[in-house]
């Protein structure tokens, strides 16, 4: 089959096409060339690793790499985060927001954040691509300021003395700043490194483009507050402050690595950890609403539509599959009208294994963004669906001994029906699990999808079975009716 740019842009060529354009030589030799005019001599570019890449709406493909940059004088290669958009020929918003963009690299050289990019934003019309490189942003204009270690230093400073930070978490004179995830108009998150002062501890910076990050840090803080008093052995970060000018919230280093880090050699320990997580997830949905404060609702119907808005390029990459996934969730939805319901609790709605991180004699749950006021079966079956995926990635047998463990924890005192709906929402999250963390450029990405998506049916099958088998059972304890 012969590839060409419009084929893979509009999904004509299917999964070929986009794997094409993010590994074949051609256009990767073009985004080369194309970085390497934007750095200033003597600095040259080095290997560019491709890091994610997502499909999504209206055909719209995004690549993000780590461009390693040497620099006279420096050892080794520095990384700079680059985000490539292309879009199908003829799209006319390419340029949206084209002027912020030039203000906000001109506010990047003013803060001596652009170097050793001259500049920080072009495009190849011959490949419809567009680049942009860290700290641009034209939805997170505080990128760039945030990006200059001067500026963070004072900011944190002044936040700090204003929350009334613990001695032990007060800033440092100094600091070394790394971007841990650049996502234009999307989310940003960095990391402050104390220099001289290493006592002082490490700082990171979650930015938001809107007052939601208030919303986030008093969640947060009304959180990590009660579980200190309701759950021994399970904490929960609490922010340092927020920085309300620019829409930031402040984190201190938690201690601690990835439950799913220890899932590769899953043990004792590991089933502790699980039992635990489910305890502290029993005791999350126990929160009083009047300590999380004012929270968006979120119900099934918008879980289908998140879900099915996420997976919509899955038909034009993966036909098969994505037959597969819209049957699915079109059963989910006649599945949850068998299901008994009950008011929504307090939900994370993101209660992962990279979100729990363990650490001798404790867990500490972080990240607060997607609270809600939701079915508290939706966070039960997202770790459900989450130790799917892990076990498959790392191929690991163990899984319903595993996911056993987590339900074993979480189940004293929990409605049947409130287990029986996580199965439901266990189903639909791997299917959202599976087309967000797909690696699209990466050779075996449609056996993977394939082979989540099969276990994601199973799950279905399981609880509709068992639901099938509940109503036989109810029918013959009816009493036979007399006729006349």
């Amino acid at each position: 089959m012969t590839l060409n740019l419009a084929d893979a842009l509009s999904g004509r060529a299917k999964l070929e096409g986009i794997q094409w354009m993010l590994r074949s030589g051609a256009p990767r030799r073009a985004l080369r060339r194309k970085l390497s005019s934007l750095l200033a001599a003597p600095a040259m570019l080095g290997p560019c690793q491709l890091r994610y890449a997502r499909l999504g709406p209206g055909c719209t493909l995004t690549a993000y790499y780590d461009a390693l940059v040497s620099i006279e004088g420096t050892k080794g290669y520095g990384a700079r985060p680059v985000a490539v958009t292309l879009r199908p020929d003829g799209d006319d918003n390419r340029h949206h927001g084209s002027a912020d963009l030039v203000e906000i690299q001109a506010e990047a050289v003013r803060h001596g954040v652009a170097a050793p990019f001259r500049q920080l934003t072009a495009d190849l019309p011959e490949w419809s691509m567009h680049l942009q490189v860290a700290p641009l942003d034209a939805r997170f204009p505080q990128l760039v300021r945030w990006s200059d270690p001067c500026y963070a230093r004072d900011a944190i400073a002044g936040a700090c003395a204003a929350s009334e930070v613990a001695r032990d978490q007060l800033p440092a004179s100094h600091y070394a700043v790394t971007l841990v995830r650049y996502r234009p108009a999307k989310r940003h998150v960095l990391r402050y490194d104390p220099l001289e002062t290493p006592e002082r501890g490490t700082v990171f910076a979650k930015l938001y483009p809107s007052e939601k990050g208030e919303r986030v840090h008093r969640v947060a803080t009304q959180v990590a507050e009660w579980l200190g008093d309701h759950r021994e052995g399970m904490t929960s970060v609490r922010p340092l402050a927020y920085v309300a000018e620019d829409a930031v919230v402040l984190y201190p280093r938690v201690v601690g690595a990835p439950l799913c880090d220890y899932l590769r050699r899953p043990g004792p320990g590991v089933a502790r950890c699980l039992e635990r997580a489910g305890a502290a997830l029993h005791a999350l949905h126990s929160l009083p609403q009047a300590v999380a404060g004012p929270l968006p609702v979120h119900d099934f119907a918008a879980e289908i539509r998140e879900v099915a808005r996420d997976s919509a390029h899955v038909p034009a990459l993966l036909p098969t599959i994505g037959a597969a996934i819209g049957a699915l969730l079109d059963r989910a939805q006649a599945v949850r009208e068998r299901l008994p319901q009950e008011p929504p609790t307090f939900t994370h709605r993101d209660f992962k294994c990279e979100h729990l991180l363990v650490a001798p004699g404790r867990l500490t749950l972080i990240d607060f963004d997607r609270c809600a006021l939701a079915d508290p079966a939706y966070d039960i079956g997202k770790f459900l669906a989450d130790l799917q995926s892990w076990f498959f990635v790392y191929n690991q047998q163990g899984l319903e001994q595993a996911q056993e463990r987590f339900l074993a924890g979480y189940a004293p005192g929990a409605p049947t029906e409130r287990l029986l709906r996580a199965r439901l929402y266990e189903a639909v999250q791997l299917v959202q699990m599976t087309v967000l963390r797909a690696r699209l450029f990466e050779h075996h990405a449609a056996y993977r999808i394939e082979r989540l998506i099969g276990r994601a049916q199973a799950v279905m099958n399981n609880l509709q079975s068992v639901l099938d088998l509940t109503r036989s059972l109810v029918n013959r304890k009816q009493p036979a009716a007399i006729s006349g």
